[in-house]
């Protein structure tokens, strides 16, 4: 997220984000079904992480889990879903001053290929803050981060212990990138893999890195994601909040963001496409 005071950032897209890692409040205003946060002035839950000895199979632990985390990434490739966005700036005394939202259906075109439809979006009274192009892409691939086979030689993976997700035992893993590659975004934070589906059911963390150039600052919140079983087989995310206050050279500002991803459903084509040379027409039948 980046600051509209800096008159070279683009007059879109940006949104306020921290350098320091700050604690999550929990959102006051938001329905009784939204899940409580627990994240304390230590940045993490609660809720004690059981001081355990490591399994010994630690490894394999790892390599499983992050296995069903690739098969689940190709799973949820093949579902339709709304994502709905809403991001707003906050005062000192807590009064939303500015709200950016919008509501995106993705779905699959006629031909089979992945694509986003707008379907709601009021003008934005955002003045501070605005979201960027990096904001966007970690709505994509950071809140709801799915830790693959393909991706792990990326990261640090350290065990922490086990501690309970409402009634599910889980592991809880702290996660962090190796090194960072130019143009390339990052989760840094923890995760927590329920123990028998050996999938992610909560991530807590940001991403990173914070951008500050000469051009101006984007900087990034931290958030908490939650899953859901949908389909019996895979956890989904369900839900993402953030609510915090972003430290600009310029200034802080306190900004607040929920994420609901809603109404999965399996994407299956009866459309056959078939290609070949082109096929002359008949001449009609007098």
């Amino acid at each position: 997220m980046t600051d509209r005071n800096y008159i070279l950032i683009l007059p879109i897209l940006v949104l306020a984000i921290f350098t320091s890692l700050r604690p999550i409040p929990a959102f006051s205003q938001e329905p009784a079904e939204e899940p409580e946060s627990e994240i304390t002035d230590s940045g993490y839950s609660e809720t004690p992480i059981s001081a355990d000895q490591p399994p010994t199979d630690i490894q394999e632990i790892i390599q499983r889990f992050a296995a069903r985390e690739s098969e689940f990434k190709r799973a949820r490739e093949n579902y339709t879903y709304r994502q709905v966005v809403k991001v707003q700036e906050v005062s000192t005394g807590g009064d939303v001053t500015g709200t950016h939202q919008i509501d995106s259906d993705i779905i699959f075109s006629s031909g089979g290929k992945r694509t986003e439809r707008v379907v709601y979006a009021p003008l934005s009274t955002l003045r501070r803050i605005s979201l960027s192009p990096e904001d966007e892409r970690d709505l994509r691939g950071i809140q709801p981060f799915v830790l693959t086979t393909e991706d792990l030689p990326k990261y640090d993976v350290r065990y922490q212990g086990r501690q309970k997700v409402d009634d599910l035992d889980a592991y809880v893993f702290m996660i962090s990138p190796k090194r960072y590659e130019k143009g390339e975004r990052y989760f840094e934070g923890q995760v927590w893999v329920d123990d028998r589906d050996f999938q992610i059911v909560k991530s807590f963390g940001k991403a990173v890195p914070d951008i500050r150039s000469k051009n101006g600052e984007n900087l990034f919140p931290r958030f908490e994601t939650y899953r859901q079983q949908i389909d019996g087989k895979y956890w989904f995310p369900v839900w993402t909040g953030a609510d915090d206050t972003l430290h600009f050279s310029t200034g802080s500002v306190r900004m607040r963001m929920i994420v609901r991803y809603e109404n999965y459903k399996q994407f299956r084509s009866e459309i056959n496409i078939k290609y070949g040379d082109e096929v002359p027409a008949t001449p009609s039948t007098p």
